[in-house]
């Protein structure tokens, strides 16, 4: 029997509570007040806070930000460090070469450095002041149709048990419809992922290509050389991946003796033994990071996955009834290591097509177009377009790169083929020598609890809960598959390209092997779902609430 549901009506509603859809349900709420109209807008978060799920470097380019709210410092904007001075390095296993010449885009003059949890929550504030309807905890598990056109979403249920029974507790998603809905669910959104299959919007793109980030916050001592130091922000490549693998490191000095340290994988690499956690731990002990953070403490740490695709992976952003904003719609500049202010300023052009649905009452693909051709016409596609080439360049392998990275800087971005093909992330891997297994690192074998952590422990501080007797949220169509032929060929990588210990083999008494599962582990970073050789993991939103609780990072 069908289950009676709830359904509220909106004029607008924003999926996701990223800086992307804070900043579109400002700016319309904003515009609405000046034409002298009341609008509806809801905006819906599945962590259980505003920021409680954000998690990034973060240096933030403040152009659109400006654009958003000219006195945003005035209004309280938790800014970090206000002025940003670069270092760039190479570093070997035991060395490291500063870079004489920095790029231009990697350039930070005018930037800040912030903390992304707390920057979306104080954005939480300034939209709910403005009479946006903002409702964290609840996750959007569906779309809702009429015939192509999108109508809303359904919140998913409430007191669901593992296997599938009502618990007294139990409460049935609502029905959030909206004459229209703006998806701005992150990377690899699972909604977005079924909008695709229905509606096409990924058909004649390039492949979207993902890096996966370990990122902590750590206190460090006045006896560390950084507090001293006028460099603010450290970038590095090579050590501990080499040439052949796309990644590097990040150092940003915070307030109050903190540092935002951090280290990207690009999940195009093709060692099914690497492990992105434990490349960040020997990133961490190389000499260079090991001095600065040297009698630190980390506070809190997380993960998540960036889009890397760029310019060629961006879906069709518009449909009937919907738009997609910031990295859902694969915005982040990598070129630049920068995505909030192309975020914010795809919500600000959202906003304004919005408006103008609003004024014809009309909620059409062919009105609400006008959103790809805005962006079309911004600096967004002026640096996107840049840097359509540039991580296809930086996935290549040895020097060689820097010459294609080089002819690009010189002709615009597009080098020497363009577009340069992109290839997924599932497909990369080679397989595993017949004498190899996964086994411990010597990282892993020198770990103090305090500074440098296991996974565990890291999983500890990032504040992750969930509720424990849930149906798993994780779907593995085939799991024989898991200890037969992935095993086989690949060694069960998702045991550790997982920064959170969610996918674990276990060998059974007759020596069989078994794959457990820890869905309460998940940090919502969907790495499982993106580098999965045979694609046989699907991540599914968890009850509403659960998850990471981001508040420094």
């Amino acid at each position: 029997m069908e289950e009676t549901r709830e359904a509220l009506e909106f004029d607008v509603l924003f999926v996701g509570g990223g800086p992307a859809n804070l900043a579109g349900a400002i700016h319309l709420m904003n515009l609405a007040q000046q034409a002298g109209k009341e609008i509806e807008v809801c905006l819906i978060e599945k962590a259980e806070s505003i920021g409680s799920h954000s998690l990034s470097g973060a240096i933030m380019d403040p152009v659109a930000l400006k654009e958003l709210m000219p006195d945003y410092l005035d209004k309280g904007c938790p800014i970090e460090v206000a002025e940003c001075r670069d270092e760039f390095y190479y570093l070997t296993p035991s060395g490291k070469v500063k870079v004489p010449y920095t790029p231009g885009y990697m350039h930070n003059d005018g930037c800040h450095i912030v903390s992304l949890s707390k920057y979306c929550s104080w954005l939480g504030e300034q939209a709910e002041a403005l009479g946006v309807m903002v409702f964290p905890g609840f996750a959007g598990t569906e779309i809702l149709y009429d015939g192509d056109r999108v109508i809303g979403i359904r919140t998913g249920d409430k007191g669901i048990d593992k296997d599938g029974n009502k618990r007294p507790n139990f409460e049935p998603g609502v029905d959030l419809m909206a004459k229209v809905t703006v998806f701005g669910e992150g990377p690899k959104g699972s909604l977005l992922r079924e909008l695709g299959k229905k509606l096409g919007i990924f058909e004649g793109k390039m492949p979207q290509v993902f890096e996966t980030a370990v990122k902590e916050v750590i206190q460090i001592p006045d006896s560390s050389p950084f507090i001293a130091s006028n460099t603010t922000v450290l970038h590095s490549f090579g050590y501990p991946l080499g040439l052949d693998t796309k990644g590097g490191g990040f150092l940003y000095k915070m307030k109050e003796n903190r540092v935002a340290l951090g280290f990207v994988v690009g999940l195009e690499y093709e060692d099914p033994l690497l492990e992105p956690y434990q490349a960040f731990l020997s990133f961490k002990k190389h000499p260079l990071i090991a001095e600065i953070i040297k009698g630190g403490k980390v506070l809190q740490q997380g993960a998540k996955t960036l889009p890397a695709g760029g310019f060629y992976s961006m879906p069709r952003l518009a449909v009937d009834g919907a738009l997609i904003v910031g990295d859902s719609a694969s915005m982040l500049n990598i070129q630049r290591l920068k995505g909030i202010h192309t975020a914010t300023k795809s919500g600000l052009l959202a906003a304004e097509t919005i408006m103008a649905a609003v004024d014809s009452d009309n909620y059409s693909a062919d009105t609400l177009n006008a959103y790809e051709e805005k962006i079309a016409g911004s600096w967004i596609k002026k640096e996107l377009y840049a840097a359509r080439n540039f991580g296809q360049a930086l996935s290549q392998k040895g020097f060689g790169k820097f010459i294609t990275i080089g002819a690009q800087y010189l002709s615009g971005g597009r080098g020497f083929t363009d577009p340069m093909p992109i290839e997924e992330d599932s497909s990369s891997l080679k397989k595993a020598a017949a004498a190899e297994a996964p086994g411990a690192s010597s990282d892993s074998q020198d770990l103090d609890g305090k500074l440098y952590l296991d996974k565990l422990t890291g999983l500890y501080l990032s504040g992750t809960t969930h509720e424990e007797n849930q149906p798993c949220h994780l779907i593995i169509p085939d799991p024989n598959l898991c200890i037969t032929d992935c095993y086989d060929t690949y060694r069960s990588p998702c045991t550790l390209f997982c920064p959170a210990q969610v996918y674990e083999l276990e060998e059974e008494p007759d020596g069989s092997k078994r794959l457990k599962l820890n869905p309460s582990n998940c940090l919502h970073c969907k790495t499982c779902e993106i580098k999965d050789p045979y694609k046989n993991i699907i991540w599914t939103c968890p009850e509403g609430g659960g998850g990471p609780k981001y508040s420094i990072v």
